[in-house]
């Protein structure tokens, strides 16, 4: 809560500098530049939050008006109206992109899985193997050191070890059940390209703003130790 209301105060010091900075680039002054930092905060935080749309001259203009003391120009009951209308139109939209997400992951893997090169499992994980290792395979409570990137299909990436040049280290257990299934079954030095279903990576849920929900996910994943 009190980091919350931290970011609230925050926000208003936004708004209060607008009048300074709105007809002038944000490279300025620290004060404009400050402005313009937790404006982009709150941004990415509207934005991990599904939200992609926000009428920000009403926004400012609620805060100028608690801030100076003025009238609110809408009722509890009509402000309680207007977001629990928003929230059902988020709901919609979302259900609407899960349905798309699910049947384009679903097309996707259908026809990947008739390459020659693509290796179905029973559970619906598909893998290429790029190249082949001959060390230790990792048991279910084994940590390991992997490189990886991770795409959604459209190529957008999500994540990317390799990106950050930085190999990362986590153990099985604590990854989503396609990446662990098939770094259970990848040998050290296997570098392999890996399809994974909506089931298998975050489902109905997503993981913030980069993965909807119901996305197929496809990552080069490369393991390069056990860590025991």
């Amino acid at each position: 809560m009190k980091k919350s209301l931290y970011f609230l105060f925050s926000v208003s010091l936004v708004m209060l500098a607008v009048d300074v900075f709105a007809s002038e680039p944000p490279a300025g002054s620290v004060p404009q530049r400050y402005s313009y930092a937790m404006g982009v905060r709150l941004g990415q935080l509207l934005k991990g939050q599904g939200i992609q749309q926000l009428d920000s001259a009403a926004f400012a203009a609620a805060i100028d008006d608690v801030l100076a003391d003025r009238p609110l120009r809408l009722s509890d009951d009509q402000m309680r109206e207007a977001i629990a209308e928003q929230q059902r139109a988020f709901a919609a939209q979302r259900a609407q992109r899960a349905l798309a997400s699910l049947d384009a992951g679903r097309r996707f893997l259908t026809d990947n899985a008739a390459r020659g090169d693509v290796v179905l499992l029973p559970s619906g994980l598909q893998y290429r193997v790029l190249r082949t290792g001959t060390g230790e395979q990792p048991r279910p409570d084994d940590s390991v050191r992997v490189h990886y990137h991770g795409t959604l299909l459209d190529g957008r990436v999500f994540d990317s070890s390799v990106e950050r040049n930085q190999p990362a280290e986590f153990a099985l257990a604590g990854v989503i059940p396609g990446f662990s299934e098939a770094l259970s079954r990848m040998h050290v030095g296997d570098h392999w390209q890996v399809f994974v279903p909506s089931e298998l990576a975050y489902g109905e849920a997503g993981a913030g703003s980069d993965i909807g929900p119901n996305e197929a996910l496809v990552f080069e994943i490369q393991l390069l130790d056990i860590l025991r």
